[in-house]
């Protein structure tokens, strides 16, 4: 895992600084192409002969709808993308089911594409606004890079083809901006992924996240969690989650800022939510809007009914969890997601026909403590190795008696309470540092002595360019923490999201 990041990173610079000197934006989009199925190849190997050719299907494809755009042909379009992505990602399933000595256990050995739920989604939207009638008109190359773009191709953000396309035709030349945020988005991801690491595999060996799950309610009896331990785990869990996705998402959309190419965002401080609604326009936004634009928004239109649209939420979060993987666990974890969704709708409307007030500051902390313990909840089916470990977990939740004793490693509840502590007090100091900011420099324009004018600008430049200071900082501690912990479980590393 280290030595394929180092290599990225070195392909990367190489890439960037050809780059710099072409003046043809052909040349340029052919050399990312070509960068881009190198880095996959480095990652995927063989399997890099399924990209390509979902590339030219969808090319294809997309050709053809444009000369009629008709819902039948959008129709075989999503079919063919669906078949493609469903014998790579749930006929292993099948094959695990399978008895032993029937043909169809060879499936269980099918390799996965890493990235193929991420590329197949951008061919989908790309065809789903073609039918939208939007002018979009890629060449072979265009729409291979668009579909290869090696910052996504992996784990996202899901790009749409409608806001790749200008940007991959512009003109570039490297700007102050670009490299100031792209190296910020960079240090603040690496340091993230460093964390996810540690929180995988703990802060000394079989302390970890990873290895607490493997252990947690076993067959033979051991490991039986109590409720303040499985309340510890999932919470560690979620930020070990949002410390790898996320922080993969700032190295990719800060690595294509170097670019001058702007992806969209995927997180947005999702464990500051205050409502379930709110945490999905937060949390993974690349593919929440798109389940949202694509899927829950032409189902709920078909009718007009309220429990249709109820249902139609219920419908769209489940694919959303069949999306992560045919685990039953998966299904359980987007039917639950549906669930939450709808409820807040009905308190909404018990809110708007009582003429209910639900604010201030104590209605927000309510709000928000119940949202982040049902998020947390949740977890117990997205990350549980099995259905039965899933309602251990949950019966442990919910059963008093199981609270009266501790069973894991001191270290773990340090861990967990740190990074939680850790996050939201980093995002208290980045707000903190806003203020002071722009305070210092209303202050500097006010002032009339030459010092104060100087200390005002300098304590606003401080304040408001304090990546400058912060990036080589942030960088150096993401390096002592991975040698110092060297924590262990590469795969849960900064493509784990790639597995999904």
């Amino acid at each position: 895992m280290t030595t394929q990041l180092l290599e990225y990173g070195i392909g990367a610079v190489v890439v960037w600084l050809i780059a710099m000197r072409l003046r043809s934006v052909t040349a340029r989009q052919a050399l990312y192409l070509i960068a881009s199925w190198l880095f996959y190849y480095t990652w995927g190997g063989w399997l890099i002969v399924i990209l390509i050719f979902s590339s030219l299907m969808n090319y294809g494809l997309g050709e053809w709808l444009k000369k009629k755009v008709t819902a039948g042909r959008l129709w075989t379009g999503i079919l063919l993308n669906l078949v493609l992505l469903g014998t790579f990602k749930y006929l292993p399933l099948l094959g695990a089911v399978a008895p032993a000595g029937s043909p169809l256990a060879a499936l269980k050995r099918m390799i996965f594409p890493l990235g193929v739920s991420f590329w197949t989604f951008e061919a989908l939207s790309y065809l789903l606004e073609l039918y939208r009638e939007e002018e979009l008109n890629p060449t072979l190359l265009e729409f291979c890079l668009y579909m290869s773009f090696w910052p996504t191709v992996l784990q996202g953000p899901i790009c749409r083809m409608s806001s790749m396309l200008p940007q991959f035709r512009q003109d570039w030349a490297v700007t102050d901006d670009d490299l100031k945020t792209g190296m910020r988005r960079v240090a603040i991801g690496s340091l993230m992924a460093v964390l996810a690491l540690i929180m995988s595999g703990g802060l000394y060996a079989g302390a970890g996240v990873d290895a607490v799950f493997a252990h947690a309610f076993s067959g033979n009896g051991a490991g039986r969690l109590s409720g303040i331990d499985v309340w510890f785990l999932i919470v560690a869990y979620g930020f070990q989650l949002y410390f790898s996705f996320c922080g993969w998402s700032h190295i990719v959309i800060g690595g294509a800022r170097l670019f001058g190419i702007e992806l969209h965002e995927n997180f947005n401080r999702p464990y500051l939510s205050s409502t379930i609604s709110e945490f999905w326009t937060r949390w993974h936004m690349s593919l929440s809007f798109w389940i949202r634009d694509f899927l829950f928004l032409p189902l709920a239109t078909m009718r007009r009914e309220v429990w249709w649209r109820n249902l139609s939420l219920v419908i769209a979060m489940f694919v959303f969890g069949l999306w992560h993987g045919g685990n039953f666990t998966f299904m359980m974890w987007g039917t639950y997601h549906g669930i939450l969704l709808v409820l807040h709708r009905q308190w909404q409307e018990f809110r708007k026909r009582m003429g209910f007030e639900w604010t201030g500051v104590v209605a927000t902390a309510i709000s928000w403590w119940l949202t982040f313990s049902a998020v947390c909840v949740g977890y117990v089916f997205f990350r549980a190795e099995s259905t039965h470990q899933a309602f251990a977990m949950l019966k442990a939740l919910t059963s008093l008696r199981s609270y009266r004793h501790l069973t894991l490693d001191h270290s773990f509840y340090m861990m967990t309470i740190w990074a939680a502590v850790g996050y939201f007090a980093a995002l208290g100091i980045g707000a903190l540092l806003d203020r002071l900011g722009t305070a210092a420099r209303e202050w500097a324009g006010t002032a009339t002595g030459t010092l104060r004018t100087l200390l005002g600008n300098s304590l606003a430049a401080v304040a408001n360019d304090r990546w400058v200071w912060i990036t080589p900082v942030v960088l150096v501690l993401a390096l002592y923490l991975s040698l110092l912990f060297q924590p262990g479980h590469a795969d849960t590393g900064p493509v784990m999201y790639a597995l999904f």
